[in-house]
């Protein structure tokens, strides 16, 4: 006998569950925009790195639960100690993050003795605690742009970020050589087809982004700024090139546009997908507001040292 399933009203069963039992503990939910959908549409918050940042720090809730992955949930219990951080999922980690461990970022740094060290906010705690700025690709720019000209500066860990600003600032910041995987995947032979498809398409890009794609772009900036450009745009077709996850709110917010994801290099699949990203689900958010588990725990040496460079980075970006 076979048993028909209703995946849609599961899937309201567990939003339902989810608003309960966020209501019994207090908690607020954090989304970033590579989530999938039905995450965003039941977090109390949805944005990128920056915004969630500048969010938690003012948040008031015992409980934050934070949909993303695992830097994000550090970012917010090095801002909010006091708080219960949750995390749906403690294995969704970030290749960027993995490229740059930190005992070998401190070396690099001693390396390079005198040099203002940014760091991104895609890296550990440990990484962020040996920083002088933290910054986003929102506010990367603007963070460099404010330091004096003839200042020595390392930029870690993400290389393609690190030249771009380099050519936007005419800085020769000294970068480390990390990526993230599913930036580094886009295919440029693939984009320039879909531009051949679509030629009144705009091309959106994020500038972890390896430079020919960027080139490629009428813009590059963050997820939130892409998103933005949609919004604001005359135009009706855009090639998105980051991950797809956004596709969600660029299409809720703007309906009568379309929205066609750029696919990755080796892959027959359409659109290129952060797997760590797709591990926050309604089950397990549900779960960890039950069970109060997973939970985000940081040294206290490392909160107080890397809490310096995050408000610096929020504080820049007022």
């Amino acid at each position: 006998m076979t048993v028909d399933k209703h995946p849609q009203r599961d899937a309201e069963k567990l939003k339902a569950e989810i608003k309960r039992l966020k209501e019994e503990r207090g908690a607020v939910i954090l989304g970033h925009y590579y989530t999938e959908g039905d995450v965003q549409e039941i977090a109390d918050f949805i944005g990128d790195s920056l915004a969630l940042a500048q969010v938690a720090k003012k948040l008031e809730a015992p409980v934050v639960v934070m949909c993303g992955v695992h830097f994000m949930g550090e970012t917010v219990k090095i801002l909010c100690p006091e708080k219960t951080v949750l995390v749906p999922d403690l294995e969704a980690g970030c290749s960027l993050a993995d490229s740059c461990p930190a005992d070998e970022f401190e070396a690099f740094i001693k390396e390079h003795p005198g040099h203002t060290v940014i760091s991104y906010v895609n890296t550990t705690a440990r990484v962020k605690a040996l920083t002088d700025i933290v910054v986003t690709s929102s506010n990367a720019k603007k963070v460099v742009d404010s330091l004096p000209q003839d200042e020595k500066i390392i930029f870690g860990p993400d290389r393609n970020l690190g030249d771009y600003i380099n050519r936007c600032t005419g800085r020769e910041m000294v970068v480390w050589n990390g990526a993230c995987h599913v930036h580094e995947q886009f295919s440029v032979e693939k984009l320039v087809e879909l531009k051949k498809q679509h030629p009144q398409a705009k091309v959106l890009a994020h500038p972890e982004c390896k430079k020919p794609i960027l080139l490629l772009a009428d813009k590059v900036g963050s997820t939130a700024a892409l998103l933005n450009y949609a919004k604001e745009s005359d135009a009706k077709e855009f090639i998105v090139v980051t991950e797809s996850g956004i596709l969600h709110q660029m299409r809720k917010d703007c309906p009568e546009k379309v929205f066609i994801p750029a696919p990755p290099e080796d892959s027959t699949c359409a659109c290129n997908n952060c797997s760590y990203m797709k591990l926050n689900t309604l089950e397990k958010i549900r779960d960890c507001l039950r069970d109060l588990k997973p939970q985000i725990e940081v040294d206290a040496d490392i909160i107080d040292r890397a809490r310096k460079p995050i408000e610096r980075m929020l504080e820049l970006s007022k």
